[in-house]
């Protein structure tokens, strides 16, 4: 036994040497790559994610997988939410539930065996909203369906699939300019510890009339204090705390760890105002209901699946004329695109460059892989009937956990499959849990704040504007749109015109048609 540790432990030490030989000497490093200490199934299981290789190991990458899911299963309910209120039949939230499961696991096990990196898709946030809200459910009516939008979700998807097939997705990121690439990673941060500070209105950001949103009053004093009102907002503030104890100590799976004693903390004070007969921690335990997860496979495959060609292309129900339908058809197509692209190029910027999985371009690893993976993702969510599935920002927990390979997103993929079946379970894990996780991911992305050239007051501006945008105009795409016009009007504005490459210009132009035609 101590001759095999000690095997593994060489073993071990010789990824990290070989991997660290590999930035400056590629060649060496292919030549000594390191050996799998393991033998058999988990042997093939190494070699074939490079787990090894990449310095990393089972343990971590489990718990990386895992740590992921926590912070994004969220999800799952969330959208449901959404689209229970567009999809119809009689159990319209079950069937938008399994739809976003299987979104979510088709476009993360991509990424697990197609991309072979660390991060995770779903139905991305704020997209849901936008096709829910702003398309179906707009004052007056749009006349679009719910089958109407998965059509549009699907041609995006498609064209997204040519896009990174000719390789010009890829020279779209790279056209990106670098005052807005740094930018990215911080806006990232922000933008997802913002979502995780107010915890859907229950967290420690809450609403405010006069000043938009204020910090959360613990004060026991004030008229109408509860008890139960204050733990949401005290979970998160020691969780995210708690995490950063851990993560001081070296704890392994911090993040994790942290959502898990979060959560049991979060039950035991509910348990208490349980007790003392608090009407908020009544609720909490009210609401735990067990149901048959079968149902929901059955609404599902009735009201859901396959809408976009059995209704779809069907825009009879359309109130204005031909000429509006047509105009609202290319602001949609336009606005899903443009969403999509820059939401999922800013989060595997930031989430990559938050792990160490950069090129010496800067550019994230297998990059058109991943991009290609988003795709098709998108493609089978909408032929299972949800929004369109992207790499979402969550990931960054789990590549801040430690995950290095595909074999994180396996870990998630399989437990978003396992989530199918255990529905009322995933939904014993408060929401105040995994936003402390969110939170604490967003203090270790602030880092990138170090690479803007605070004293050039071109690049200051430009970076400035792309993650003061993302976070307070609560989106990642309009954030880099800002970030790229400003820096067109810069460079013009101070004789600098040949910096600016052709398709700069054209996503510049492509992000100001947006912002004149559509409200998202």
């Amino acid at each position: 036994m101590e001759e095999e540790n000690k095997e593994v432990l060489e073993s071990e030490t010789s990824a990290q040497t070989n991997d660290s030989v590999e930035n400056s000497q590629p060649a060496a490093a292919d030549a000594a790559a390191p050996v799998s200490p393991h033998k058999g199934f988990f042997g093939k299981v190494d070699n074939y994610f490079g787990i090894t290789k990449s310095g990393s190991r089972f343990k971590t990458e489990v718990i990386a997988g895992l740590t992921t899911f926590m912070a994004m299963v969220y999800i799952l309910m969330v959208n449901a939410g959404f689209f229970s209120l567009v999809i119809g039949g009689e159990d319209p939230y079950g069937a938008a539930y399994i739809a976003t499961a299987i979104g979510a696991v088709a476009g993360t096990m991509l990424m697990a065996f197609l991309a072979k990196m660390p991060l995770a898709q779903a139905s991305g946030m704020g997209v849901n909203a936008f096709i829910v809200f702003s398309l179906i459910l707009v004052a007056g009516g749009s006349g679009l369906t719910y089958a109407n939008c998965m059509m549009f979700t699907l041609l995006e998807g498609v064209v997204f699939i040519i896009l990174t097939a000719t390789g010009l997705r890829k020279k779209i990121f790279e056209a990106i300019p670098a005052a807005v690439r740094h930018a990215i990673p911080v806006g990232i941060g922000m933008f997802i510890a913002f979502i995780g500070l107010q915890n859907s209105g229950n967290g420690l950001i809450v609403g405010d009339e006069s000043t938009l949103v204020k910090f959360f009053s613990f004060n026991v004093l004030a008229d109408g204090f509860t008890y139960g009102g204050l733990v949401s907002p005290l979970i998160i503030l020691l969780g995210v705390i708690a995490i950063a104890i851990l993560s001081k100590k070296n704890v392994k799976g911090a993040i994790l760890w942290g959502i898990l004693g979060s959560a049991v903390l979060y039950y035991i004070l509910s348990a208490l105002g349980l007790a003392w007969g608090d009407e908020v921690c009544k609720a909490v335990f009210s609401g735990i209901e067990i149901q048959n997860p079968l149902k929901a496979f059955a609404a599902w495959g009735t009201d859901s699946v396959g809408q976009v060609f059995v209704k779809g292309f069907d825009f009879s129900a359309y109130t204005g004329n031909v000429g509006g339908l047509i105009l609202l058809i290319v602001t949609t197509s336009l606005s899903l695109c443009m969403i999509d692209m820059f939401d999922t190029i800013g989060t595997l910027y930031g989430a990559c460059a938050k792990g160490n999985l950069l090129d010496k371009d800067g550019v994230p690893v297998n990059m058109n892989k991943m991009m290609l993976s988003d795709a098709i993702g998108t493609c089978v969510g909408a032929i299972a009937g949800t929004s369109t599935v992207t790499t979402f920002v969550e990931s960054s927990a789990g590549v801040a956990a430690g995950g290095k390979t595909g074999f994180t997103a396996l870990v998630t993929g399989l437990c978003f499959l396992l989530a199918m079946f255990l529905s009322p379970i995933a939904r014993l894990v408060p929401g105040c849990a995994t936003s402390a996780a969110l939170v604490w991911v967003g203090v270790l992305m602030m880092s990138s704040v170090t690479k803007i050239d605070w004293e050039d007051a071109a690049e200051a501006i430009v970076a400035f504007l792309t993650f003061i945008v993302m976070v307070l105009g609560y989106s990642i795409s309009k954030g880099i749109g800002i970030g790229i016009i400003t820096y067109i009007i810069v460079k013009l504005c101070t004789g600098k015109v040949k910096e600016i490459s052709i398709p700069t210009y054209v996503i510049g132009a492509l992000f100001l048609a947006t912002f004149l035609v559509s409200s998202m």
